[in-house]
């Protein structure tokens, strides 16, 4: 009853937030979109199935994809990372009523568990059963093999919570996951490949119903569940007694910004936000630790040799700062939006200021892709193309969230804090600031060469940049009209 209770909570919760109305429109466009990729699962499942048919005649097609599952398993954890965010809830309150602190970890555990996007592969799975299980095994071994799907996706997501939690509080366990898969991929490379043989197994257990390789998923997802279950609880009770280190021990006063004067006060007070508050950190360190990975990958490695790949990471390394960060501008500022207030004109300040601060973030990305350009994967024009588009259209289209953003965003708080998780309508604005440029790279190469198309985005994102400070004034503008309603809504989720 305390979970069906708590899942009431949270949907009052939404209902009475401020966002509420730009959140169901969000959602609704979401729900779309993920019918649209729901679509493609599919379309690949049931291609799958043939090509295998056809390419590897003296071997059955499940027998392939399950040798693969841990292809699988990898890609659904990097998805996450954009996707899927770490549990949260609003503890204190329920600490003054006779609720162990365990049960409410253990319905974040068992939320995050019936989350809809551990069976997303479904879509994928099923279909491609439908095609090669059903003349051995009938109906029952589709209905089976997906059981033992959904199993190993729930077990991917605990895994995935354990390092995400991990991750947000030091950087250096992003090495943690590296690492196994680094010696999983040399142990199956170099010992006659023992992991791929053993996922063979397991996904024809789960077709034969076999009781004993459900039992150790089942005591897999048990095992992950547990060590999550201990970790939530120590960091819930550092983050409710204060306990964690809050002293500064490195102190940077920036003091070479003075010399700019206002903006430059701002350009400061980003900087001490983003690297001294538990929130900001985490997200940085979170968007860091991909952009490497996939810069790494992209680099020195085959798998993404694919033109659309390469085109895929290279904008998303550029645009992710901004997607992550941005999407939030001016909720962390609700948190002292009062002060700011007192003083005229400061708030154009801090635009500008953040502005320049994300502008020179785009060289990190840049940096990062110089060995793709020597190896040549991408080129210098791709680099410098995508950089301007950042900095231009896609910068455009996320400062305008700061005229509706009217939700504080928590500067510390984890996983005892509030649902803090982006609305739908910031996730829309999202998806479009990453989807648009995908969209016209994709329109503009197949009308016109790769270089011209470069050019054309390159040429775009220099207008928008060129003209930052025109559309800034607009949102400053804008946001000044509605100030007091957004102020509202700021001390209402504080």
């Amino acid at each position: 009853m305390l979970f069906f209770e708590l899942r009431k909570h949270s949907k009052l919760a939404a209902k009475r937030h401020p966002m509420y109305e730009k959140n169901k429109f969000g959602k609704f466009f979401m729900y779309i979109m993920s019918v649209f990729w729901v679509g493609y699962l599919m379309f690949f499942g049931v291609s799958f199935a043939s090509i295998f048919r056809e390419s590897v005649p003296n071997m059955e097609a499940y027998h392939i994809i399950n040798k693969g599952i841990g292809i699988f398993l990898i890609l659904d954890f990097l998805l996450r990372f954009p996707f899927q965010k770490t549990p949260t809830q609003e503890v204190k309150p329920y600490l003054l009523l006779p609720v162990k602190r365990n049960r409410l970890i253990d319905f974040l555990l068992i939320r995050s568990g019936l989350s809809t996007f551990n069976a997303i592969w479904l879509f994928f799975f099923i279909p491609f059963a439908i095609l090669t299980v059903t003349k051995f095994y009938g109906i029952w071994g589709v209905i089976t093999y997906g059981i033992g799907i959904c199993l190993i996706m729930t077990f991917n997501n605990y895994w995935f919570l354990l390092c995400r939690t991990l991750l947000s509080e030091r950087i250096w366990w992003i090495l943690f996951p590296i690492a196994l898969y680094i010696i999983l991929g040399i142990v199956e490379f170099y010992c006659n490949h023992p992991i791929s043989t053993f996922t063979m197994n397991m996904g024809e257990g789960f077709i034969e119903g076999n009781i004993l390789y459900f039992l150790f998923t089942i005591a897999a997802i048990v095992i992950m569940w547990l060590i999550n279950r201990q970790l939530m609880s120590k960091l819930m009770y550092s983050e409710i007694n204060k306990v964690d280190d809050t002293k500064v021990r490195n102190i940077s006063e920036y003091k070479f910004l003075e010399k700019y004067g206002e903006v430059g006060e701002y350009f400061r007070l980003e900087l001490k936000m983003l690297f001294r508050n538990k929130r900001c950190k985490s997200s940085l360190r979170s968007i860091g630790a991909i952009v490497i990975i996939f810069s790494l990958a992209l680099s020195f490695s085959d798998v993404y040799n694919g033109a659309s790949m390469k085109n895929f990471i290279a904008i998303y390394n550029f645009a992710v700062f901004g997607m992550v960060m941005l999407i939030h501008i001016m909720s962390f500022e609700g948190n002292y939006l009062d002060g700011l207030m007192t003083r005229k004109e400061s708030l154009m300040s801090l635009l500008k200021a953040k502005y320049y601060f994300y502008s020179l973030l785009v060289a990190v990305p840049f940096i990062l892709l110089i060995p793709a350009i020597i190896t040549g994967k991408i080129t210098l024009l791709t680099c410098f193309s995508y950089a301007f588009f950042t900095t231009g259209l896609i910068y455009f289209i996320l400062f305008q969230m700061a005229v509706y953003n009217h939700k504080t965003t928590p500067l510390n708080e984890g996983v005892a804090g509030r649902q803090t998780s982006g609305t739908g309508f910031q996730s829309l604005v999202s998806f479009a600031a990453f989807g648009i440029p995908l969209i016209l790279s994709a329109t503009l190469r197949a009308l016109f060469s790769e270089s011209i198309a470069l050019w054309i985005m390159m040429i775009i994102g220099i207008a928008f940049t060129a003209t930052s400070s025109l559309w800034i004034k607009n949102v400053y503008l804008r946001f000044m009209k509605r100030r007091y309603k957004n102020m509202e809504g700021f001390r209402d989720t504080r």
